[in-house]
């Protein structure tokens, strides 16, 4: 069995998240995703272990999407079927 590596390239990232390089190139950018710079030519190094955070992230975001959509969704249905000749 070997271990993970600790740290992964941009190009990892991409086929670990199933996105494009410039992708990932702007989720460091944005700061959503957390990366190092090594090197002189700037080279991009995400840990796994924020790589992980992001996807957790992901989920959790997701979730309160759906959670807001659902209460969203409940509100309109009290108006939709509110009787305007109850009292």
């Amino acid at each position: 069995m070997t271990d993970a590596p600790r740290f992964l390239t941009i190009s990892d990232v991409a086929d670990v998240l199933n996105v494009s390089v410039r992708q990932v190139r702007a989720l460091l950018a944005s700061g959503d995703l957390l990366g190092i710079q090594i090197g002189g030519r700037g080279e991009w190094r995400i840990e796994n272990v924020q790589l992980e955070k992001y996807i957790d992230e992901q989920y959790q975001a997701a979730q309160q999407r759906r959670r807001a959509s659902e209460a969203g969704s409940d509100d309109r249905d009290r108006v939709e079927h509110h009787d305007p000749s109850a009292p």
